[in-house]
């Protein structure tokens, strides 16, 4: 996917982390730190299915990436760890509060796309969750209000939650 720039309003936090070399990471990507550097939710292995994957994606999520990275560039970008972002979701209805993954593509995460987790705002599902829907979609629409959470800056949203 191309470059978007999905910040909508609130506090970014943004962090500077490198980028392998050999990654591409588009403005408005979901990306997760591996190690030392940043990678796009797509570069994470797809093994175990959706629910891992997302697991394993919010337990280094870092968050939305605010610049580009072309494959060749050594320069760390900015990526912010909150705030309230406009993603592309599969027609659907949201309730405020309502935890958000990342949405499955063709054999792995999409970048820039994102899914609910269902349950509403009860937390079922939320060591998946990178975010909660901003703002009610009444209507099924394809696109949604999130704000985001970094695992890797702020806890997440698994910080400080009872389990079910």
């Amino acid at each position: 996917m191309s470059d978007n720039y999905r910040h909508r309003w609130g506090e970014t936090n943004c962090i500077q982390m490198l980028v392998d070399t050999a990654q591409v990471i588009e403005i408005g990507d979901l990306v997760w730190c591996n190690t030392d550097d940043a990678r796009p939710a797509s570069a994470l292995s797809f093994a175990g299915g959706l629910a891992t994957s997302q697991e394993r994606l919010v337990d280094d999520f870092l968050g939305v990436a605010m610049q580009r990275s072309r494959s060749g560039d050594t320069a760390a970008i900015r990526i912010a760890t909150s705030g309230v972002f406009e993603f592309v979701t599969v027609s659907d209805t949201y309730e405020l509060g309502d935890l958000v993954g990342a949405a499955e593509g063709t054999s792995l995460l999409e970048d820039q796309k994102v899914a609910s987790l269902g349950d509403g705002h009860k937390d079922v599902n939320v060591e998946r969750a990178i975010g909660r829907c901003a703002k009610t979609v009444a209507t099924a629409a394809t696109l949604v209000l999130v704000s985001i959470k970094s695992t890797v800056m702020t806890g997440g949203f698994q910080l400080g939650t009872a389990s079910a």
